[in-house]
């Protein structure tokens, strides 16, 4: 049997953890001390790890979350066989077929692994032993989806109905029926009847015989996803899919494309500890909680309260007489949600994007691959922001045509090019640039570089960047 590669899947947008996850920060990149130590995305690389026995995975992002995938991996002390960039979001089968196109060009015997990169598993140990019975089964030609064990009835998540054992495989099923989100007496029915697990949506399953189902149900994907890495060109380490090609596929789940269609699913249940962490209502039941139910991440002093979630980045929170909320503030944004209308994060997020605000987008603090930037003051012609270059980082070089820039080093020591000059800046000096100067900040050291900006002009967009180099091949509209 063919060794079996993981393929992380790592488009989502975990807007139901609002306003800690961001569009250009989605939730599988931040570290929920509360739950591990690591991110989500680090955990799911490391669980099935090539240290393990597994090959080098697949993953597949979007463009905008490239340099940060990138990080993850090497944090982690992965090498992925292959980061992948979608053009734009196709849900999920597309993003399966081009990774079972590659594993399948690599070897035609090839068994994926595909799980998302934002879950919870507790017991890692039993989910790679799964994860190995699964593949002797895919290897056999079935599609296999693991199921989880329902302890409640929950609504927030689809329902497999098992059907026969399959066999000469104990522990899994044949799919007998996939459901849809249920509403609550449904749930319970499922419950009732012990032949119900819910869709975990992790899958074990052979490239050749998924990229089979596939032409059978939705050639048109398997067409445009033949093309897209046909097409498909290397740009420093990732594999960016060939846009065109890629936007020909339809935007369809690997469910509905395939699973809900095919005689050759199976189902395997599983009870290693798992969460999608889909809601701020899953948080508070995997945290650590008081004598009176309370979670507390960050400063918090609570009085009469009961079963709360409270987390703050910054500030004090504190709560007088109150019960099954949801408290999360940001250095911008606050969420106070009552606990059971956790679900329901999404649909404000949807408002603050018709309205055309930026904090479903972005955080203060903003990523970039040479480190990031956090804004902390803004004003009248005036802002302020502190930078944070890693060693060997490097901005492009750039002009700006609305505003001057000063440049103050707290840390490290900056290597500074202004037009055809280049000078090392040392903590506590300066650097003052005008309008259109054509300008480049680069740290040559080996520990962190810091330094403050402070920008002055009648417009401070982050658009307001002309670009000549830039190490990083960032499109145009890719700022800073």
């Amino acid at each position: 049997m063919a060794i079996v590669r993981p393929v992380v899947l790592s488009g989502g947008a975990g807007t139901r953890l609002w306003p800690l996850s961001r569009a250009l920060y989605p939730k599988q990149f931040i570290r929920f001390s509360e739950v591990q130590p690591e991110s989500f995305l680090a955990a799911a690389l490391k669980r099935l790890a090539p240290a393990g026995g597994f090959a080098a995975p697949i993953v597949v992002c979007n463009n905008d979350h490239r340099f940060l995938v990138k990080d993850e991996t090497e944090r982690a002390g992965i090498r992925p066989r292959a980061i992948v960039l979608e053009p734009m979001p196709r849900n999920t089968a597309p993003a399966v077929a081009v990774a079972a196109l590659l594993a399948e060009r690599d070897d035609p015997e090839s068994i994926l692994a595909i799980m998302p990169s934002d879950h919870v598993i507790q017991d890692e140990p039993r989910f790679a032993a799964a994860v190995r019975q699964a593949a002797a089964i895919a290897n056999a030609g079935k599609l296999v989806l693991f199921g989880i064990a329902p302890d409640a009835p929950h609504t927030g998540y689809g329902y497999i109905r098992r059907g026969a054992p399959l066999d000469g495989f104990d522990g899994a099923f044949a799919v007998a029926a996939f459901t849809e989100k249920p509403d609550q007496d449904t749930a319970a029915a499922y419950l009732a009847t012990g032949s119900y697990a819910w869709n975990s949506g992790i899958f074990v399953l052979g490239a050749r015989a998924f990229l089979g189902e596939l032409e059978r149900f939705e050639p048109a994907i398997l067409a445009a996803s033949k093309a897209a890495v046909a097409g498909a060109r290397s740009d420093l380490g990732f594999l960016r899919l060939d846009a065109e090609a890629f936007a020909a596929a339809p935007s369809i789940s690997i469910d509905y494309a395939v699973m809900e269609k095919t005689n050759r699913a199976a189902v395997m249940p599983i009870d290693v500890g798992w969460s999608d962490v889909g809601s701020w209502s899953s948080l508070w039941e995997l945290s650590a909680r008081d004598a009176d139910g309370n979670a507390v991440h960050g400063d918090a002093v609570l009085d009469a309260t009961r079963n709360c979630y409270v987390s703050s980045q910054k500030s004090l929170v504190a709560t007088m007489g109150v019960e099954n909320l949801v408290i999360v503030d940001t250095p911008d944004a606050l969420l106070v949600a009552d606990r059971t209308k956790a679900q329901d994060v999404s649909k404000m997020v949807a408002r603050l994007k018709s309205a055309g605000r930026k904090e479903h987008e972005s955080h203060v603090r903003n990523h970039r691959p040479w480190g990031y930037f956090e804004t902390l003051n803004v004003g009248a012609r005036f802002q302020v922001k502190l930078l944070h270059v890693k060693p060997g980082g490097k901005l492009s070089m750039q002009m700006h045509h609305h505003r001057s820039e000063h440049w103050v080093v707290v840390h490290g020591t900056a290597k500074v090019t202004v037009g055809s000059e280049q000078r090392l800046v040392h903590e506590n000096q300066s650097v003052y640039i005008v309008a259109t100067q054509w300008h480049r900040l680069e740290n040559p050291g080996k520990t962190p570089l810091e330094l403050i900006e402070v920008q002055l002009g009648s417009y401070l967009g982050e658009d307001d960047i002309v670009r000549s180099d830039d190490v990083y091949n960032r499109a145009p509209e890719e700022t800073k």
